[in-house]
């Protein structure tokens, strides 16, 4: 009985440097992207993937609207050129915004 105790001793005891190195190196990277002001790649790519749609989606707003008016008004693709063109402006200036703010 008293080896398995001293086993499972050795185990925590293990499992706990191990915890203690883990949050080691989460503090180092951690201090590494504040002082150089990178982010960590997963974060970098949530932000690629969130400005983009940031700029597709008021895009395709726009075009959908805009196809719908121009069926409406016979206008040839006036209004979906309008609005296509709105939605990117209204897109690319969200995303500075976003940008500037973080």
């Amino acid at each position: 009985m008293a080896t398995g105790s001293k086993h499972g001793n050795h185990e925590s005891r293990a499992e706990e440097r191990e915890l203690e190195e883990a949050v080691k190196r989460a503090h180092s990277r951690r201090e590494r992207g504040l002082r150089t002001g990178e982010l960590p790649i997963g974060r970098a790519l949530a932000m690629i993937g969130r400005f983009g749609w940031t700029i597709v989606a008021p895009i395709l707003i726009g075009a959908f609207v805009g196809r719908s008016l121009d069926r409406t008004f016979h206008s040839g693709v006036f209004w979906s050129a309008v609005l296509v063109f709105l939605g990117a402006a209204l897109g690319f200036w969200a995303v500075w915004n976003g940008m500037n703010s973080e």
